[in-house]
């Protein structure tokens, strides 16, 4: 008696088709394919520890900062001190959650410089 594989019914985000296990790549709580995880603007691939999303459109630092930061199309305070933005809370699995965060270490970045601010220059002079 034969048995098929079912498979996985999870759809990449960019391209809308499968994602297989050892080709899954989660970011911002949506499912790549690892050669679909690209820069909008340049197409480079992007790697979980030197990019960003802007309302769900991926690119390179570079570029983030080119687009962004002169343009000043991001909500920044320069006044005080600066503000530490939070990634969001995911709802799905908290064990996985817990496994997945204890190898991610910190996603908070300083709206100053969008630079990744760890727990011990969480300070009020961080930029």
């Amino acid at each position: 008696m034969a048995t098929s594989f079912q498979g996985t019914t999870t759809k990449c985000t960019a391209c809308d088709k499968t994602v297989y296990l050892v080709d899954k790549l989660t970011a911002d709580n949506r499912i790549y394919h690892k050669a679909c995880f690209r820069c909008h603007h340049c197409k480079g691939t992007l790697k979980l520890a030197n990019y960003n999303s802007f309302e769900g459109v991926l690119y390179c630092r570079p570029h983030f900062d080119q687009l962004f930061k002169r343009t000043g199309s991001l909500d920044k305070s320069f006044e005080g001190t600066p503000k530490v933005v939070k990634p969001e809370r995911n709802v799905g699995n908290e064990n996985a959650t817990k496994v997945s965060s204890a190898f991610a270490g910190t996603r908070e970045k300083c709206v100053g410089c969008s630079k990744t601010v760890y727990p011990t220059e969480r300070h009020p002079g961080h930029c």
